[in-house]
């Protein structure tokens, strides 16, 4: 049995592509242009296209897709080998066809859409002719889907649509939504709700208002009200009842995606933490020389190669055959630690760069403000850790006895009595 740490030789060439290739083509777009996908903007036709172009002729656009859609269908781990490279900028992800939420409303539409509906709205998602956007959570109750009130009706030939989603991301640019809505409000609390496809020019579509948080260069992320806006009954994706399930599909492998490129944000940060470690000086020596900044940057290395071998030991093992649920607790355990992680080295690095490091001409205190956003997105930290405790405890047997079977003089019995020696005073 041998163990390895090595990348596959015929791969490591296509990281060391990507890698140079962020750095030096896709990472300036961060600074000239806006949202990364308002694809409607003609500095994105003029800019962008081109290097998607490049990835194209590459062989790397949307790889985590299958043949049959036009991808390399990597495995988890090539896939989070990839986000690692592409992560550093904004704009890699839609430069590589794997920007969200269009990576997982693609896999819903590949497994649940109809060949017209594939036609209609998969192949120029994937093509990124169009983006889209994934709408659930509502206004009174931020990401708990169990208090959800948009209502779907039935009427003849499909339903009607009225409430409000909150937060929808990319809403303004979207050519379509997958939204969940109750379309039975007394069934068990995981079967009250269905999945959607609607068109975004469908009548009675309103966005309230679009919100931003700091760093973002546009608001991308809508209040939308639904006002008796009719859907097809073939546009029910999945069926009645089974939003958790078709849900279920994004989720997972964008968790593992997300924080490989939350890796790559935090290392940014910790290699500007280092250059300034090593530039500046006070007192009479380097910053580099202070013990102080000497523990910042001893712990970011460390919780950065901690966290990068949790990420890839998760995807390792959705490569060896386990599913989602099989692993939940790792895949909890990622989501967890990364905003953390990300919130710790981004603000040492701020520190670091003094005055400097809170002005905006640094990016620390955006990447800061994104590690509340990464602890949000995809459920709240919380959930994520009562979720890994829960799968640590439930095949853990309680002790019928007062005391534990470990207790010392119990285990000294024990030893006495399979071993024929003396029990310790």
């Amino acid at each position: 049995m041998s163990w390895s740490f090595a990348n596959d030789p015929g791969f490591q060439p296509e990281l060391d592509w990507i890698d140079h290739f962020v750095r030096e083509e896709v990472e300036p777009l961060d600074h000239l242009l806006g949202s990364q996908w308002n694809i409607h903007d003609p500095e994105f036709q003029r800019l962008v296209r081109p290097l998607q172009a490049k990835v194209k002729a590459r062989g790397l656009w949307a790889c985590h897709l299958g043949p049959d859609l036009g991808g390399k269908g990597y495995g988890q781990l090539k896939l989070a080998l990839m986000n690692e490279k592409f992560g550093r900028s904004r704009f890699g992800p839609i430069v590589f066809g794997a920007q969200a939420p269009d990576t997982g409303n693609s896999e819903i539409l590949a497994h649940y859409g109809t060949p017209e509906q594939k036609k209609r709205y998969l192949e120029p998602l994937l093509a990124n002719e169009i983006v889209s956007c994934f709408s659930m959570t509502e206004p009174q109750g931020g990401a708990d889907p169990l208090v959800m009130r948009m209502a779907a009706t039935q009427v003849d030939g499909g339903w009607v649509l009225d409430g409000e989603k909150w937060f929808a991301s990319n809403a303004r640019w979207a050519a379509f939504y997958i939204v969940m809505a109750v379309t039975d409000p007394d069934a068990d609390p995981h079967r009250r709700m269905s999945m959607f496809i609607v068109p975004a020019d469908s009548p009675g579509i309103e966005i309230v208002r679009n919100y931003g948080f700091y760093g973002e260069p546009e608001d991308g992320h809508a209040h939308v009200r639904w006002n008796r806006v009719f859907v097809p009954a073939d546009n029910m994706l999945g069926g009645r009842g089974d939003a958790f399930v078709v849900a279920q599909v994004r989720l997972s492998g964008g968790r593992m995606h997300h924080a490989m490129r939350t890796l790559a944000q935090a290392t940014r940060a910790f290699e500007m933490m280092c250059e300034r470690a090593v530039s500046r000086f006070t007192k009479g020596e380097q910053l580099a020389r202070k013990q102080m900044v000497q523990e910042k940057i001893a712990d970011s290395w460390i919780e950065l190669r901690q966290f990068r071998l949790l990420i890839l030991e998760t995807a390792w093992l959705a490569d060896q055959g386990h599913d989602w649920r099989a692993i939940r607790a790792n895949v909890a355990a990622v989501k967890a630690a990364m905003p953390k992680l990300l919130h710790d080295i981004a603000a040492r690095a701020l520190h670091i760069h003094g005055s400097l490091g809170l002005s905006h001409e640094m990016p620390f205190a955006e990447w800061v403000i994104n590690s509340f956003h990464i602890g949000l997105a995809d459920g709240p930290t919380e959930v994520h850790k009562v979720t890994l405790a829960r799968e640590i405890l439930k095949n853990v047997e309680p002790c019928g006895d007062m005391f534990p079977a470990y207790i010392r003089h119990e285990q000294q019995a024990r030893a006495a009595e399979r071993h024929g020696a003396g029990a310790m005073a």
